[in-house]
């Protein structure tokens, strides 16, 4: 029983009104009590769906950020394809995770709750499109996770990929790769679970927020994606024997700036939020010290990539150069390793980890470089890279105190604070290795096939011309020579580029339509031999020219 309390009216008076006159007074305290009670706890029912709810649109939020790094990535030329293919992550995220995506991941199981029993199951096996789910909010929340880990891949493969790709690539990751590792990491069943009740160790994964689950997830998909992928146009070359690396820079910093600023916003949402039941007390320490330590890990980071880029630069040419760009990149390392540990690290640790996972930022992009991988956002270092940084880092910081917050009667701390009892760090080791192997055994193989098929990478001369022009009809490259913008990636006369594809278009359409007018044709001539009572008439007969100019016609297009 609870007593419905309008806005003027405390609960106390609600519920007094409730009570039964038949009742002795012993009944009458005890309805009194059990009213109160229920009502709390509808009352904090509420609570939590609300800070959920804010917090899952924070987290989705981020996705206009990743947008708006990516527009300002790329090349004027690509600017239209690269915002349809980042709306169209969210869009696959959505479909793939509300049929089954969601069911695999956490399918009967509830966030942060240990169970008794010990069974271990590979993915959930309930609550396909949403049935029979009570937390509606609960589902938003982690929609918006698996959206974030889809995203990653965008950048990663700008600028030359087919929008089919795209479309394919998300709801397959957020539909069945991404659930997987969820699974096996954050819900009660799963084998790396901390929260199984025999975890591995004694301990199991911990992953607060998703370093592991999310980053490395999403930085492993596209290190295998921009590898079969291969680079753009013109960006590697070979002169006397060395490797060269031709910068294409966006066309955007501002556009850059805002969307890290996005994403920084967002982020609160997104390492706060998963704590999910704010109304508890320990929760609420939690998520405060979640909070902070996410923005000092941010601006470590910043200031970490930004001088050792300056010094890297006065070191190679005698002139120090501050890059706004990479200190953009440091800034989303640092945010990317802290969220594995956002919650359970002092303040300390975390700049310590913004301030290496700048310099992890400019070592993966330089290997990226010399691998001849391209990556036109630099989201695998960020995200992979220091992914796996995050990840580690919770071995080695964990402190013992915020740790039993959230396992009562475990003694897992970071190897720092227990110097004899390298457990936590070892399961951190196992975590990594699982997720990078489950994803390259799957993703490899399917982007293969995508490439093997011919869905994967664009036209060369649509690439070339702009993927703008070529996938949604863009004028405006004609005008982006008076803007002093090169956009052709060789020697090669753009101009010439676009007469050529627009010649090729043209030669398209006209067969085309040939092929439509003969095919109407055709048509034409079945129906009207269906109505006549007689045999089709022969090639002798009356008409027959026009049959064999047609079957000769139909046999040249088709």
């Amino acid at each position: 029983m609870s007593a419905t309390t309008s806005s003027s009216q405390s609960t106390f008076d609600a519920c007094l009104q409730s009570l039964s006159a038949n009742l002795t007074t012993d009944e009458q305290q005890t309805q009194m009590l059990r009213c109160i009670s229920n009502t709390i706890d509808e009352t904090k029912s509420g609570v939590d769906a609300f800070y959920l709810i804010y917090a899952a649109s924070l987290v989705f939020f981020m996705q206009a950020g990743f947008a708006m790094v990516c527009a300002g990535s790329v090349r004027l030329k690509n600017l239209q394809n690269t915002m349809l293919k980042n709306l169209l992550d969210a869009c696959g995220a959505a479909l793939g995770f509300y049929t089954v995506g969601y069911a695999f991941a956490w399918g009967s199981s509830y966030p942060g709750i240990k169970v008794d029993n010990d069974e271990l199951t590979f993915a959930g096996l309930s609550n396909f499109f949403l049935s029979d789910l009570d937390q509606k909010a609960f589902w938003l929340f982690q929609f918006s996770f698996a959206a974030t880990s889809a995203t990653i891949v965008a950048g990663a493969l700008a600028e030359r990929s087919q929008m089919l790709a795209y479309l394919l690539y998300s709801t397959a990751l957020t539909a069945f790769v991404y659930p997987i590792v969820v699974h096996s990491i954050w819900t009660p069943n799963g084998f790396l679970s901390s929260f199984n009740a025999n975890p591995l160790f004694g301990i199991g994964v911990i992953d607060y927020a998703g370093s592991l689950v999310v980053h490395v997830t999403g930085g492993q998909t596209a290190l295998i994606a921009a590898h079969v992928l291969g680079a753009r146009k013109g960006r590697f070359h070979e002169i006397d024997g060395r490797r060269i690396a031709k910068d294409f820079p966006g066309h955007s910093i501002a556009l850059k700036m805002l969307g890290v600023f996005i994403l920084w916003f967002g982020w609160y949402g997104f390492n706060a939020g998963s704590v999910y039941y704010i109304t508890v007390k320990s929760n609420a320490v939690l998520a405060q010290n979640a909070v902070v330590n996410t923005t000092l890990s941010a601006a470590a980071g910043c200031i970490s990539a930004l001088l050792a880029k300056a010094w890297l630069s006065e070191r190679q040419t005698g002139e120090a150069t501050f890059s706004l760009t990479d200190a953009l990149w440091g800034c989303l390392s640092g945010l990317v390793s802290v969220t594995g540990g956002c919650a359970i690290i002092d303040s300390w640790a975390s700049i310590v980890i913004g301030l290496i996972s700048g310099l992890i930022y400019l070592w993966g992009s330089n290997l990226l470089v010399k691998m001849q991988v391209d990556d036109a956002v630099d989201a695998i270092p960020i995200h992979l890279c220091s992914g796996v940084w995050g990840a580690l880092s919770v071995g080695l910081f964990a402190v013992p105190e915020y740790v039993q917050l959230i396992h009562p009667g475990v003694t897992a701390a970071g190897w720092f604070y227990k110097i004899n009892d390298g457990r936590l760090l070892a399961c951190q080791v196992i975590g990594i290795l699982f997720v990078l192997g489950w994803v390259t055994v799957l993703m490899l193989p399917f982007f293969g096939l995508l490439h093997y098929l011919g869905w994967l990478r664009a036209d060369s001369l649509d690439e070339i011309v702009g993927l703008d022009i070529s996938y949604h009809g863009a004028n405006v490259l004609t005008n982006y020579n008076q803007g002093n913008i090169n956009i052709a990636d060789d020697n090669g006369s753009h101009d010439q580029y676009v007469a050529e594809h627009h010649q090729r278009r043209q030669q398209q359409r006209e067969q085309n339509q040939k092929r439509s007018s003969l095919r109407r044709r055709m048509l034409f001539l079945d129906l009207s031999s269906s109505k006549s009572d007689h045999h089709i008439p022969t090639r002798q007969q009356e008409g027959g020219e026009n049959a064999i100019e047609m079957e000769e016609g139909a046999n040249a297009v088709f």
